[in-house]
């Protein structure tokens, strides 16, 4: 080989090295369309905060909420804060939204106590660039993204007639132990109780409403002075988680179990045995641990640019339904002496 020669041949491997050096430095890897970011990469990414804020604590329907959204948290790698009032209050709920403003999450998911009084506050929030979603009772469309309802209210609220006709041959006076008069959700299945009475069973008569602001001592005090007040009461809807638990509590005490029935909102736990002993007959609710996970997860979804859609299959909960700006998790459950034991919340 000449010298000549032998120069070209070595200039041309230096120049294809140094290509592959090049290449081997700028390489990106891509898995289905998208770029696999490098584990460097991936550890400096934010951690990001998700705050839900209920209507209150120390309840089982809430207690349940917040497990479910913990269990998210973990299983997405996103802090989750559950913070809320020790009383349904809606100051309360606004200091406990102002602090976490100052925390700087980035997600505040608020259970509203009131539509009204929360908005200035989550207001302030969207002004600081945090993401505002409600989750199980709602505030104005213009202080959040959206909003994550149970199930559809009209079919809940004629549902909790039905259940409480059903078991009182359609006739007689009831009474209804509703939570806080400001709560949005509470107010729309009440009235929606009492269309499907007017409309469907004119032998019924609704004597009281009554508001527990979901205290359950307070709840157990009304179901006592309405059973007195009332002697030929029928029956009582909870139209909160605290109701059923009251009324059933007072009804075993004053031996009047299986002469006044008893439905309503509730987990099962708190009943399984009120409804084996006839204190209670049905209470419906939805399982509060998915609407906590449900709600974490549509919440670190936005973060990702993602907003929900109808028919979205969501790991844990299932598939669910979107109207404009509300989320429907799915339907009522009817739990009964025969299926308490089924179920454990």
């Amino acid at each position: 080989m000449t010298r000549s020669v032998f120069m070209l041949c070595s200039l041309l491997v230096l120049i294809f090295a140094s290509g592959c050096s090049k290449k081997a430095e700028y390489e990106i890897i891509y898995s289905k369309g998208e770029e696999v970011k490098s584990p460097q990469a991936q550890s400096e990414k934010r951690q990001v905060t998700i705050a839900l804020v209920p209507k209150l604590i120390n309840i089982p329907y809430f207690n349940a909420v917040e497990e479910g959204a913990k269990e998210a948290g973990e299983e997405l790698g996103v802090t989750v804060i559950y913070k809320g009032p020790t009383i349904a209050d809606s100051a309360q709920q606004i200091k406990i939204i102002n602090e976490l403003i100052n925390q700087k999450v980035d997600v505040i998911a608020v259970s509203a106590n009131d539509p009204d009084k929360l908005v200035p506050v989550l207001k302030k929030a969207q002004s600081h660039h945090i993401k505002v979603i409600t989750w199980d009772a709602d505030t104005h469309s213009s202080s959040r993204e959206f909003f994550i309802n149970m199930v559809n209210p009209e079919t809940l609220g004629r549902h909790l007639m039905d259940t409480l006709a059903w078991n009182v041959n359609e006739e007689g006076d009831f009474a209804i132990i509703t939570g806080s008069n400001s709560a949005a959700n509470l107010n729309t299945w009440l009235s929606w109780i009492k269309i499907q009475q007017r409309e469907n069973y004119p032998k019924m008569n609704l004597v009281k409403v009554v508001a527990s602001d979901d205290d359950p001592q307070k709840a157990y005090i009304l179901a006592k002075e309405l059973l007195t007040t009332y002697p030929n009461l029928k029956g009582i809807i909870g139209n909160s988680s605290v109701g059923p638990p009251a009324a059933a509590q007072a009804i075993h005490e004053l031996g009047k179990a299986g002469k006044v029935v008893v439905v309503g909102l509730s987990p099962p736990n708190p009943m399984n045995q009120y409804l084996k002993e006839d204190s209670a007959q049905v209470v419906t609710l939805w399982s509060p641990k998915k609407l906590g996970y449900l709600t974490v997860s549509l919440a670190a979804n936005l973060l990702d640019g993602t907003k929900p859609y109808d028919r979205q299959q969501i790991p844990q909960v299932g598939k669910i339904s979107v109207f404009n700006d509300m989320v429907i998790m799915g339907e009522p459950i009817d739990f009964t002496k025969e299926n308490v034991d089924q179920y454990d919340f």
